[in-house]
């Protein structure tokens, strides 16, 4: 390859790595609003499909995100993107500890109660949340691996959805038994919201797996690659 992709490479990485932690950040940022998907109109053990927080949203972006870093760029940036992901979160969680300790003016547009109600959580959220992904989003580029390994680079769509479907579930149980635990959300929610935040996951799974091909397949035409060929960055 030459220096020119190499550095064009380089930039691509960048930009998917800033949209990584971008979509990962704001879901710890916008966990405490709930709302009600239904496509159809189906309950699975009592409970309705799909009740879920809106900061599972951006949430399977980064899974999809590692799947074409772990594919085009290899296991070890991957690793690197969940490590910054991780950083990025505590610093933010930082800023919202400084932003909530500071009182805000008499008229302010926003009073300190108000502020403390919508971010005041986010310390909660974001360890729950962390724990969860950590071992989530290892366990996510581990599994891609090893079917990668397995499949000698084919079959594309077997190790994006097995790969997914067993991380999100842990991320999934993780991070509402963390919530319920700190008494963020109510244990008689626990087993509705489970069921559909992995559901909601794994047909989320279904649906990036077209753009997971168009993204390879973007990139090996860009840079020339042959099937499990990765990109060696500088």
């Amino acid at each position: 390859m030459t220096l020119k992709n190499k550095l064009k490479a380089q930039r691509t990485y960048l930009f998917l790595g800033a949209l990584f932690i971008t979509s990962l950040v704001v879901s710890n940022l916008i966990f405490q609003k709930f709302f009600y998907w239904y496509p159809l109109d189906i309950k699975i053990l009592g409970f309705s499909l799909f009740e879920i927080s809106v900061g599972i949203l951006p949430y399977p972006i980064t899974f999809l995100i590692t799947d074409l870093i772990s594919e085009i760029y290899g296991k070890k940036r991957a690793n690197d993107v969940v490590i910054a992901g991780i950083f990025a979160s505590f610093f933010s969680l930082l800023i919202v500890f400084a932003a909530d300790a500071v009182p805000a003016l008499n008229n302010s547009p926003i009073n300190n109660e108000t502020f403390h109600k919508v971010f005041g959580a986010s310390s909660i959220a974001v360890f729950a949340s962390m724990t969860a992904y950590l071992f989530a989003q290892f366990i996510d580029i581990q599994i891609y691996h090893f079917w990668k390994r397995l499949t000698k680079g084919k079959h594309l769509w077997l190790r994006n959805n097995f790969s997914t479907w067993f991380s999100q579930f842990i991320d999934t149980f993780s991070v509402l038994f963390l919530l319920c635990s700190f008494g963020i959300i109510d244990w008689n929610n626990f087993k509705g919201l489970l069921i559909s935040g992995f559901l909601f996951k794994v047909l989320v799974a279904f649906i990036d797996t077209p753009f997971l091909y168009l993204g390879v397949f973007i990139f090996r035409k860009t840079f020339n690659l042959k099937i499990n060929e990765e990109i060696d960055l500088l």
